[in-house]
């Protein structure tokens, strides 16, 4: 989240000087559509006035639908000028623009500040989730759940730093620091990107056939994230897939060894709609179920990796549309943490075993989390 000097100079002093309820236009950019919100922050709290919703590949850039938002939010009685705004959208923040991952076109600060006369700032879309996890009430099981430990124990949020891991399409990871006086600061990561290591000969197998079709040394996104199921499953129906390998995971028999008629026909799904089939087929199929089996070990590993590293005492949040569609995959037998307790140093199976872990069920969260990174980095509570 890089501002340019002068955007960074109106910004801080567009929030710093308010004292009335701030009005803040939050803006989500995905693959898909384009998200956008006014949202007015008072006494602490943060609250969605009005909302609208834009298809993404449909636009050029963010102006035509940022115009069209605030064309009709006029409309409104008592309508005024937002004091400031926030975007995110899933790519890296440079020089104050987004060169977006899912959409061709490039998300720039200054064009918008020039366009609407406030002042902006640009954050990744993880960026803005890690903003919104910490706001979410840990006791309303309609936005998200606590994870029991393997001993049924369900720690609450605590201070400090707190990791999302958001498995969805791809796999991001984001963190953010949050204080005791309700101050937060959350930064980006291309952690998804890091390295996937093997945990068995199957998962081993699986990495060189990866790593022989794109030619580089696979990150863990292949495999935690929408892509890697399907990724997996289609290693798992072709000849390169060793059925003895299998033989130790729970999902999987020695009568599976043949590729049923049912597998086969899912092969010829198209990338976006194959992970949703393969986590519905999982309950009959047996490369399925296997393929799910597989996604979560990658998963539960890489989060606990990050945990170590990081030593989130705030707290790790499961986010993105896999996790939160996939609930029982993750509670169902404490499968999840099962494998992400597990580590050769006592010290670090005690602080895997304690730190507080959540589902998040709502992942239509990125606004407030625009709209809260627009307060926390403005410096206003």
């Amino acid at each position: 989240m890089v501002l340019s000097r002068a955007s960074a100079r109106g910004y801080n002093a567009a929030m710093a000087e308010k004292s009335a309820p701030i009005l803040i236009l939050a803006g989500d950019v995905g693959g898909t559509n384009t998200n956008l919100a006014l949202v007015e922050y008072r006494g602490g709290r943060l609250e969605i006035l009005k909302a609208g919703r834009y298809p993404t590949k449909a636009q050029s850039s963010i102006i035509l639908p940022l115009s069209r938002f605030l064309d009709k939010a006029a409309e409104i009685p008592g309508f005024r000028k937002p004091d400031v705004c926030c975007i995110s959208g899933a790519g890296m923040v440079e020089d104050g623009s987004i060169a977006l991952t899912n959409a061709p076109w490039t998300i720039v600060s200054k064009e918008i500040e020039e366009r609407f006369s406030f002042p902006t700032v640009l954050i990744n879309d993880f960026t803005a989730l890690s903003y919104a996890v910490v706001i979410l009430d840990p006791e309303d099981p309609s936005k998200i759940i606590k994870v029991p430990h393997v001993d049924g124990r369900s720690p609450g949020p605590g201070y400090g730093m707190a990791l999302v891991v958001g498995a969805g399409t791809g796999l991001g990871v984001g963190f953010v620091n949050r204080k005791a006086d309700g101050s937060c600061l959350a930064f980006p990561s291309e952690g998804g990107h890091s390295e996937a290591s093997a945990f068995d000969s199957l998962s081993w197998s699986l990495i060189r056939w990866v790593r022989d079709r794109c030619g580089w040394e696979p990150g863990i996104e292949l495999f935690a994230s929408g892509q890697g199921i399907a990724t997996i499953f289609r290693f798992l129906c072709s000849p390169c897939f060793d059925p003895s390998l299998a033989q130790g995971y729970e999902t999987w028999g020695k009568s599976n060894v043949h590729l049923l008629p049912s597998e086969e026909a899912l092969l010829a799904m198209g990338e976006e709609d194959l992970p949703a089939a393969v986590a519905l087929g999982a309950d009959s199929l047996p490369r399925c179920a296997l393929a799910m089996e597989i996604f979560l070990n990658f998963y539960a590993r890489k989060v606990s990796s990050l945990a170590c590293a990081f030593l989130p005492s705030g707290g790790i949040y499961l986010a993105g549309g896999i996790s939160s569609k996939n609930q029982g995959l993750i509670l169902q037998g404490r499968r999840f943490m099962k494998i992400f307790e597990r580590n050769y140093a006592p010290h670090m199976r005690a602080f895997l075993e304690n730190v507080p872990v959540f589902l998040v069920k709502d992942y239509s969260i990125s606004l407030l989390g625009a709209a809260n990174a627009a307060v926390q980095m403005g410096g206003i509570r």
